[in-house]
């Protein structure tokens, strides 16, 4: 699980109540990273949101960009779970892609902090910011080969409709989940795969 690896190297937590701990370190830092922003942000601020002594930071973590670097990798598993978590059993092909979309947008309501914080992590964590979309290309690219295999998906460049679709779901979570979450997600997403089924010729 996400929470379990997030620490720093040889700071594991061994025992439920250490996970429960690294669990409170790591949202209190989505909330302090998405406030306030990497370089205003503040160890102490994280620990004061989270309800724990400062000393158990550094049980788990060496300094701030260690967690900066754990949060981001955990926001991305859990953007993973959360996807993979709403594709029905059975489903392949634009049916998968428009659940999977359905998941991430429910995802981008109850974490806007996200799109701050892998923003962010551009300039002050680059390595994660690219294993955070390189990741994500990776998963729908599987996805895409997988409704191929299933026949309801036709062949082709799967790595560049990946990163298409990807963007795509990005900019629409960051339109309707972030901006603004008045439309239903059923409503965006179906759009979207009809966009992708359909393509924009009249026919």
């Amino acid at each position: 699980m996400a929470q379990i690896s997030a620490a720093s190297p040889g700071k594991v937590p061994r025992t439920a109540r250490g996970r429960e701990t690294l669990r409170k370190l790591l949202d209190a830092a989505a909330a302090e990273f998405g406030e306030r922003g990497f370089h205003e942000a503040s160890i102490s601020g994280i620990t004061r949101r989270a309800g724990t002594a400062l000393g158990s930071f550094y049980t788990y973590f060496d300094s701030k960009d260690a967690i900066f670097t754990a949060l981001v990798r955990d926001m991305s598993a859990r953007v993973a779970t959360t996807a993979a978590a709403a594709v029905s059993a059975g489903s392949t092909g634009l049916q998968r892609e428009r659940e999977a979309l359905e998941g991430f947008l429910h995802f981008a309501r109850d974490h806007k902090e996200i799109y701050r914080i892998i923003d962010e992590a551009e300039f002050a964590d680059p390595a994660s910011y690219r294993d955070h979309y390189e990741g994500t290309a990776t998963r729908i690219a599987a996805r895409l080969a997988e409704g191929v295999a299933a026949g309801a998906v036709r062949d082709g460049a799967q790595d560049v409709r990946a990163w298409a679709i990807m963007g795509m779901n990005v900019f629409l979570g960051l339109r309707f989940g972030v901006w603004d979450d008045s439309r239903s997600v059923e409503e965006i997403a179906e759009v979207a795969a009809d966009l992708l089924g359909e393509g924009l010729i009249r026919r």
